[in-house]
């Protein structure tokens, strides 16, 4: 498999995929939460590249928290379970809102995310 493949592969999995894939990769090669956070964004942008053309279209959406509301720790929590980011990471972006949660999601992944955290309290808009 070449890494075009690998990067193509990536950029088409869900972000429960994902998930599981970093969690897999930190128990095989003993690596910590922080080091999968940073290959997430390059994941992330290699689909924002493959997605460009579609965009026309607007069949892809950026998720952007736009402020955590009351509950902070639920948000935290949200964007934890959706992006598989380490608690550190993850209470970052919270803190930094606005801030984009998730680039080129499908539709339907980002409706999935934006209704996750809205129940968990916080703002979200769809890009």
């Amino acid at each position: 498999m070449t890494r075009e493949e690998l990067i193509q592969a990536i950029s088409e999995m869900s972000v429960l995929e994902l998930s599981e894939l970093v969690k897999e990769l930190e128990d095989k090669f003993g690596v910590s939460a922080a080091a999968p956070a940073m290959v997430m964004p390059a994941a992330g942008a290699a689909a924002a590249c493959a997605a460009a053309p579609a965009e026309e279209e607007k069949t892809e959406f950026d998720v952007v928290l736009v402020e955590h509301g009351a509950n902070k720790i639920a948000v935290i929590k949200a964007v934890r379970e959706i992006t598989g980011l380490g608690l550190k990471e993850a209470k970052d972006l919270v803190d930094g809102a606005p801030k984009t949660v998730k680039e080129a999601a499908p539709k339907e992944e980002a409706e999935e995310m934006k209704k996750k955290l809205e129940e968990a309290g916080a703002k979200v808009e769809l890009k």
